[in-house]
């Protein structure tokens, strides 16, 4: 299993935006210089961290993108589901919940129960961690912040 390349780079940059500018309009150039990412390509992610509420955008001079919320209030497991949509790790977990059956084995199937409990137990891990924590962990890391200029 591996996350993709959308959901790490976002999680990197409402990071960004709350420890280097403390949740603050953050223009994308200057976050696409700390983190090393395109600044295109960060684009095209936050217009879905927009999308679901989780970062606001500001035009105009002292604008930038900002954290619609507290940092401590945003979890990493709500950054995955904007950017990348349920923790389903195969298709057939999601039928659980829905009721759609998606495979003709899902009512023989033992595994599906397995793969719906392993999917379970990565959303809690991801619930428990918020973009505050990350900011903690930068801290002790001894991470200079480098604010918007």
């Amino acid at each position: 299993m591996k996350l993709n390349t959308q959901i790490r780079f976002g999680v990197r940059a409402l990071f960004d935006i709350a420890y280097h500018n403390n949740g603050g309009p953050t223009r994308i150039a200057s976050i696409a210089k700390r983190q090393k990412l395109s600044p295109d390509y960060l684009e095209q992610i936050f217009k879905k961290l927009r999308n679901t509420r989780i970062l606001e955008g500001k035009k105009g001079p002292g604008g930038g993108y900002y954290l619609a919320r507290r940092p401590e209030k945003i979890t990493l497991r709500e950054v995955i589901q904007a950017i990348d949509g349920p923790i389903d790790l195969v298709f057939c977990v999601g039928q659980l919940e829905t009721g759609v059956e998606k495979c003709s084995l899902s009512k023989k199937c033992i595994t599906t129960y397995i793969w719906k409990e392993l999917s379970d137990n990565i959303s809690t891990f991801f619930d428990s961690i918020t973009i505050s924590d990350l900011c903690r962990r930068a801290e002790k890391q001894g991470i200079i912040k480098e604010p918007d200029v």
